[in-house]
Formats: C-alpha cells, structure tokens, sequence
C-alpha cells in the first residue's frame, strides 16, 4: 500500500479562505484525470468523444468558486391509488391458479416464480380487459401498480412493499394498521395511507414476512410477540405486539449495501461526506496493518455504513466471518467479492427451556464466536454487540486481527462505560477490572460517528466521524486510556489532534507514516471537501 507525499501545507493560509481545503497530492492522484483535446465546437471532450464540463476537483469556498452541494432530495413520485379490495380478490384469484399449476408436479423455486409472475399478468390482464369493456378503462400505470400489489400480497409483503420500493424512504414507523409515519432523506417527515385494514391483518402480514425470512426461523406469535428480521430488499424490520397496545412495527432501509471509503468521503454527492482525506487514509492504513476497530454511535448514526465501507478494504481473496443477528452487512455483490467470506447468522429459540434456561435451539452470536475462531480465519466481524457476547467478541479480538464490530453509545467518552456495563452482563466471574483490562488489550481503535439532527429547525440530518480513538490499555485507575487522534474541529466534524502512539509501528509497517498529519495538528484542520451547511452555525 502506497500513501502519496501532502505537497499543500495547511499552515500557510490565504486570505479571505473560510473553509478548509484538502490537500493535493503531487502527482495529482486525487485530482480529476485531464480532459482529451477539444471537438470542433471547442468543448473538451472524453475518450468516447463525449462533452466533459471541467469542473474543480475540490471546491473552495472564499475564491470565487461555489461549493458542491450534494444533490436535493427527489420529491416522492405519486402512486396511483388502488382498491385494495380488489387486490384481495385478484390475490385469491393468483393463488388458486398457482396452487392448480403446482399439483402433482415437481418444480424449482426458480420455476415457480416465474409461474407466478406469468399467472399475475394473466389475472391482471383479464382484470383490466373487464374493466375496459365496462366502459372504465385502466391507465398503464394503474395496471402496473395492481400488478405489483397482487404480487406483494400473495409472497407476504402486502402494502408493505409500496414502501420497500420507495427510494427516497428512510425510515417508517408502522403504529397500528392505519398510523404509518415515514421519515425521508434529509430528515422530511409525512404519513402514509394504511398498509393494512385491520390489526388483524397487519399482525398477518408481519407473520408471512417471519416466516419467510432468511435461512434462520423466525417467527410473531403468543409465546413470541417481538420479531428482527431483514427484508428481502435487505432493510432491517423490528416488530412487536400482544405487549403493545396495537402492533407495531420499524423498518430501517438501507440505502448504501455497497459502499467504499472513497465514497463515504465525499466522491458520492447523494451520501453524506462522512470522513474527509485525512480519515480515509487513516482507516485504510488501520485496515491494511490488521488493526482491531469498534465503531461507535447512536442508532442511525451510521455505524453499518462506516462498518460496510471498511469491509471494503478487506483483501478479496481473504477468508474471515461475519456474525450477525438478521442478516445485514453481506449483500449480494460482497459474496461476488469477497467468495472466501463466511457469513452466520444468529437462530432464535422455540419451544420449552433447557437446563440453562435457554429455549431449544437458540443459537446466539455469543455461541457462534468461538466456532469462528475454528474456522481458520484471523478477522472476525460482529454487526452489533448489545449484550454478554462482547466477552467472547473482545477474547477473540485478542488472539485476531482486523476484527470489528458496532456497539451504541450516546457520547464518545461514554463507550468505555458502555462496554464495561455490557461486559458485566456475562455473569458474576466478570469483574470491572477485568473488563477494563480485556479491552484495553483487545481494541485497538474506537471510531465514533456523530448524528445531528436540524430537521425540527427547517435543517437535515447530518452523519459525520468526530473521533478516533487510540485504545491504550488500562490505566493506573482502572480506565481505558485512549489518545484522541482525531477529534472534533469548529464544525463538530473530526480533524487531526494528536499522532498516535501504540499502533505506530504497525502502522509504518504497510506504508503510512502519521507525522503526515503533523502540520494539521498545528494547523488545527483538517481535509473536508465540503462546507457544513448547519442551521445553527447559520444562526449564530
């Protein structure tokens, strides 16, 4: 690995400059390839003879140049409105139909779905043909919509998937039948049309989507009123009734299944610039020398995001495992990727309780860890510590390298308090000390991504790292000591603050050498290629 020479020393600053600009390397790695000669109109062009408009690779806000803004969100496109009624009738229709085609006949789940996408055109067709001749002809995209909710209701999903399909959908909070809040990109919030008739039903369609989930059981019913679950379209789905007053349901979309570190660091306009130049070459170098790392936050923080981005920097050919309780970490293109990963996933317990108290055939992620350790791989992946498995999780980032996982904090200073509480959890041989000292010598960096929220001030939500810890080891008093290698700058969002100490060496082993970050320190910035457009900084 190669970190190219920072030829811009950001303690020489230029007048009337307001922001900070990231530095360009001196054989222009990061800066735009050159365009080809101009056409006959004067305008340069590509490779392929296409018009490019040049624009800066970095914008610089005080010269002159506007700054890149990341692009609006899209308003949501209208759906035509559907009787469902109708859908009910059509559902009932498709499922006899298909139910006919699959007796006495032996067939793949491939075969079947393409039978049932043939017989709901059929159905459909039909359905629009009638109305057509009774005078109340159906637009294409009214035929096209029934289409899709005759479908969605016979695999499961419902109403539900009109949401799934939404791309500009963030979050829905589903509070009863009729009660469907929607939280958009950038912190928009509206209600949606019911997803169902009845609690009834919603506790219905709940159940279809348990027990189609995934390759673990899963199941909502009077001995098991909560459900987690991923969706196919790989959101996230928490569930809860009969302890609820109505039933109630969160889906969590997850918009950015593949994503780089490049990427979260401002190269994708449609994503927030969660790391800046500086950052990105740090977490890679911390990738590259095997560098164990617990990302930290609130919930929607975006800790998977960040966590997703340094699976990137995994080798392709590299085997290692990823445990998580419902699938969320590996999408498809990663198993293309990375063919050597092997993914597990935690099995909830059903049925009476054995002698340890547990349900029969519960497999949890605390039992899963050290079958990862016999698997002959040195990086170990978990997608959420939350309780007595970080024991085992920490015990094995002792004897590994390069693993990681996400742990929920409200403040940075509150992750060691954090893991020490979940340690204790893991049964009366754990003591405080302990689990100080098995932390201080499992981690190596704690990564904390900050969320903040403007939208109730007409602003949005903005996503960002504001630390990285350095884990030293547990000091005298018995706490985690850590050095700040990155901490917040005038915006809130990270910039250099100190060189690191423990991982120094391991660090200059693949290539980086921190004292790049010498002159930030004392120039008290860092590399962020855009302004932070903060509603309270605009106030001010």
């Amino acid at each position: 690995m190669r970190f190219e020479p920072v030829s811009h020393d950001p303690r020489q600053r230029d007048n009337g400059v307001t922001s900070t600009v990231p530095p360009i390397p001196a054989n222009g790695r990061h800066q735009r390839p050159p365009a080809s000669p101009p056409n006959g109109n004067g305008t340069p062009v590509n490779g392929n003879g296409v018009p490019v408009h040049q624009t800066p690779a970095y914008p610089v806000v005080g010269l002159g140049v506007p700054p890149t803004a990341p692009p609006a969100t899209p308003p949501p496109t209208h759906r035509p409105r559907i009787d469902f009624a109708v859908v009910r009738e059509l559902r009932r229709e498709l499922s006899e139909r298909l139910t006919l085609w699959q007796r006495g006949r032996e067939f793949t789940t491939a075969e079947e779905d393409t039978e049932r996408a043939r017989l709901a055109v059929a159905v459909v067709g039909e359905y629009a043909d009638g109305a057509r001749r009774a005078g109340t002809p159906m637009h294409a995209s009214e035929e096209r919509a029934l289409l899709d909710q005759v479908t969605a209701e016979l695999v499961g999903l419902g109403r539900l998937q009109t949401l799934l399909v939404d791309q500009t959908i963030e979050e829905v909070h589903i509070l009863g039948c009729d009660l469907v809040r929607i939280t958009r990109h950038g912190g928009g919030v509206d209600w949606a049309d019911p997803i169902a008739d009845s609690d009834e039903e919603l506790v219905e369609i709940l159940q279809a989507a348990a027990r189609r989930a995934g390759s673990t059981e899963r199941s909502l019913s009077t001995s098991k009123p909560t459900l987690d679950l991923q969706l196919p379209d790989g959101s996230r789905l928490a569930a809860v009734y009969l302890v609820s007053h109505r039933p109630y349901a969160v889906i969590r979309k997850h918009n950015t299944l593949n994503v780089s570190l490049d990427e979260i660091a401002g190269e994708r306009g449609d994503l927030d610039e969660m790391i800046d130049l500086l950052i990105r070459d740090f977490l890679r170098a911390a990738m590259a020398a095997g560098l164990n790392i617990m990302v930290a936050g609130l919930a929607g923080a975006g800790k998977t995001t960040v966590i997703r981005a340094l699976m990137d920097e995994i080798p392709a050919d590299e085997p290692y495992v990823v445990l998580e309780e419902s699938r969320e970490l590996l999408p498809t293109r990663r198993g293309i990727r990375h063919r050597a990963v092997m993914s597990f996933e935690s099995r909830e317990g059903h049925g009476e309780r054995g002698l340890d108290g547990r349900p029969a055939g519960e497999v949890t992620i605390a039992d899963l860890i050290p079958v990862s350790l016999r698997m002959g791989v040195l990086r170990i992946i978990v997608g959420e510590v939350r309780s007595r498995e970080i024991v085992p999780m920490l015990q094995a980032m002792t004897t590994s390298r390069g693993s990681m996982c996400t742990i929920h904090a409200r403040t940075p200073a509150g992750v060691s308090e954090r893991i020490i509480e979940l340690a204790l959890s893991h049964g009366r041989e754990m003591t405080v000390d302990q689990a100080r000292r098995m932390a201080g010598n499992a981690l190596d960096l704690i990564v904390y991504v900050t969320v903040e929220d403007e939208t109730a001030i007409g602003g949005r939500k903005h996503r960002f790292v504001s630390h990285i810890e350095e884990v030293i080891g547990a000091g005298e008093s018995g706490r985690i000591t850590t050095t700040t290698i990155f901490g917040p700058g005038p915006d809130g969002r990270a910039v250099p603050k100190h060189l690191p100490e423990r991982i120094r060496d391991q660090l200059l082993r693949i290539g980086y050498d921190a004292r790049l970050l010498s002159r930030y320190i004392e120039a008290g910035q860092g590399a962020w290629r855009r302004p932070r457009r903060s509603q309270l900084r605009r106030r001010g």
